[in-house]
């Protein structure tokens, strides 16, 4: 009877076993090991704030199939949360999300196994010394203005994708360069790996379904890199950080699937590539102390 109903559930939904398995598990710990001034410690900090974070951020994904860094990386900026909290936080709750993206993809054959073998090596290769470098060299707090300017950067390419025309189609060239710097930018940004090479890749003709389903595989594998990288050198002392944002996630997940082809994709671009320049426009005034 068991082994039928295992039969029943699609292989693109056993990933969101180990997120809502993960949710489980950390609420009975923290049920039975934590006491009453924990709880109250744990309400009254900025957890519900990462949450919905985690919830917006979701929600612009699984409608537009992109921007879950750039949006949450943002925001977390703008909250003061430090640059190489953030990108850990983010990619490490990417891990839940893009896998089973990645899953999805795979089964529909979305994959141009080409391309998706020619952004691998060189977007972990990059993710993972941005990662290194954000955790162990980088002074945070000297970057977080600089990196804020290239989220409005970012902000301004999504916009520009929204309302750039159709091009004919021409020749990639030098994947592995554009790859290794999404996924370096990625890593030190908090966010970008699909503004960048999804960007790049549509605005030169190439076939949406499997650019989108190659980069979104492709980010997976990226993604789980540079976060094994920034827990190795950070730790998990952002587990709010973590946690909202994974919780935030798995509950928007099906909203924001249930979001794609029901809402203007050009608008909802615009509006998010307006908020990201907004949150980080604000991030580099207070970062060079002039608000």
């Amino acid at each position: 009877m068991f082994s039928k109903v295992i039969q029943l559930i699609p292989v693109s939904k056993w990933w969101y076993l180990l997120p809502v398995s993960l949710l489980i598990i950390s609420a009975g710990f923290v049920f039975f090991s934590v006491d009453a001034v924990q709880v109250q410690s744990f309400l009254d900090s900025k957890f519900m704030q990462y949450f919905l974070v985690g919830l917006a951020a979701q929600l612009v994904d699984g409608a537009l199939g992109m921007a879950y860094g750039v949006t949450s990386t943002s925001f977390l900026l703008s909250l003061g949360v430090t640059p190489a909290i953030s990108s850990t936080s983010v990619h490490v709750a990417e891990m839940f999300t893009t896998g089973a993206s990645a899953i999805s993809h795979f089964r529909f054959k979305n994959i141009n196994k080409k391309l998706f073998k020619s952004l691998l090596i060189p977007g972990v290769i990059g993710a993972v010394v941005g990662a290194y470098l954000l955790s162990d060299v980088i002074d945070g707090d000297v970057v977080k203005p600089y990196i804020a300017i290239y989220m409005l950067i970012l902000g301004i390419i999504i916009i520009r994708k929204a309302v750039r025309k159709k091009l004919v189609k021409t020749k990639t060239k030098q994947i592995g360069v554009l790859a290794a710097t999404g996924g370096f930018m990625d890593s030190v940004g908090g966010g970008g790996w699909g503004p960048i090479v999804t960007s790049t890749l549509l605005g030169q003709g190439r076939n949406a379904r499997y650019t989108i389903g190659s980069v979104n595989a492709a980010e997976f594998v990226i993604t789980f890199s540079s976060g094994i990288t920034f827990l190795i050198f950070n730790g998990i002392d952002s587990w709010q950080v973590v946690l909202g944002l994974i919780l935030g996630g798995v509950i928007a997940a099906p909203f924001g699937a249930l979001l794609v082809g029901k809402i203007n994709s050009r608008v909802l671009m615009i509006a998010v590539g307006i908020l990201v320049i907004g949150l980080s426009l604000r991030t580099v005034l207070q970062g060079f102390g002039l608000i």
